[in-house]
């Protein structure tokens, strides 16, 4: 009925012009008192003939109408297959659509020619400064002796740098990410363990104190992502955190990565997850990206593992993260 009544309505004007002409006709031969009965069966006739006419324009609006919702639910090179066009103004529809096809199939081609020219690059610079990077690290190590609190200090700002260049490859590859994926059942506890010794010369050197509860559970997941989103949080918990602790502890099926920082006010909580939003900490600290915690997001949607955050400026952030999945019965 939705189509009928659509078709009704784009044909309204022929419709009206052959009742119109009827009416005509009628009107004329009342006037001049004309018997309609010699001239009721040309009238039957064409009357006939509208109808089987509308009814036959109906069948084939109703059939283009189709034709086109299949391809637009289609793959997109079946955007070409249209009906065959019967009218002038149809082949010029038909030409212009391929005109735009034609165009964005070129833009498309030249955009995704620019993106792989520049993830070629940034991952090209992000594995060179690694060179730097190491070499600056052996050269710490010969001086630390000497002056222990000065090296201490450059291996923080050093581990930070080697941090910001592993965000960089891992913005690169987030588009790519699915076929990077490995799931498999990890011990939580195995995984938790090298984050925090990865980041125990910040805690040392911050003075924060870790509050880690073993877990002693599984998770289905993959270990290497799970890693970077773990490494985040607890970065921007050490980040935020000028003294007091570091919590992380399970709560039922969620886990937790709590701390006693600054917090985040509450009109930013709905926005944290946004890409490149900093927020007032971030405005205020000037050095936030506010990459992190969309990186965090986004891998942890992949993963189809739950993330959010509970903050109250002043009084800390936690962090929770729900790594329960359902079980699948087996076939």
């Amino acid at each position: 009925m939705k189509i009928l009544r659509a078709y009704i309505k784009e044909h309204r004007t022929q419709i009206c012009m052959y009742l119109g002409a009827y009416g005509i006709f009628f009107v004329i031969f009342d006037l001049y008192h004309i018997d309609l009965a010699c001239v009721e069966y040309a009238f039957l006739l064409s009357g006939v003939w509208s109808l089987l006419y509308a009814v036959l324009g109906f069948v084939r609006y109703r059939r283009t109408h189709r034709e086109l919702q299949n391809v637009i639910k289609g793959e997109k090179e079946q955007i070409l297959e249209f009906a065959e066009e019967t009218t002038l103004l149809e082949q010029d529809y038909q030409k212009l659509v391929q005109k735009l096809y034609t165009q964005i199939n070129e833009t498309e081609s030249e955009q995704a020619i620019e993106r792989q020219d520049m993830l070629d690059y940034y991952s090209m610079w992000a594995h060179q400064i690694k060179t730097p990077i190491a070499a600056m690290n052996l050269l710490l190590q010969t001086e630390k002796e000497e002056h222990p609190v000065l090296v201490r200090e450059l291996e923080m700002e050093l581990f930070k740098i080697q941090q910001y260049v592993e965000m960089v490859l891992t913005y690169l590859r987030m588009e790519d990410m699915s076929a990077d994926l490995s799931f498999a059942v990890c011990d939580l506890d195995t995984v938790i363990r090298q984050v925090v010794r990865k980041y125990s010369k910040m805690f040392i050197l911050k003075k924060i104190t870790l509050v880690y509860e073993p877990i002693q559970e599984t998770v289905l997941t993959d270990e290497k992502w799970l890693s970077f989103v773990l490494e985040q949080l607890l970065s921007n918990a050490l980040k935020y955190t000028e003294n007091g602790s570091v919590h992380i502890y399970k709560k039922g099926q969620i886990l937790v990565v709590e701390d006693t920082g600054i917090g985040i006010r509450e009109e930013d909580l709905p926005r944290i997850f946004e890409r490149g939003f900093t927020g007032y900490n971030g405005r205020n600290d000037k050095k936030s990206t506010g990459i992190g915690l969309y990186l965090c997001k986004s891998v942890m949607d992949k993963l189809q593992h739950g993330l959010w955050l509970k903050s109250e400026a002043g009084k800390g952030t936690r962090a929770c993260m729900d790594l329960s999945r359902e079980k699948l019965p087996i076939e």
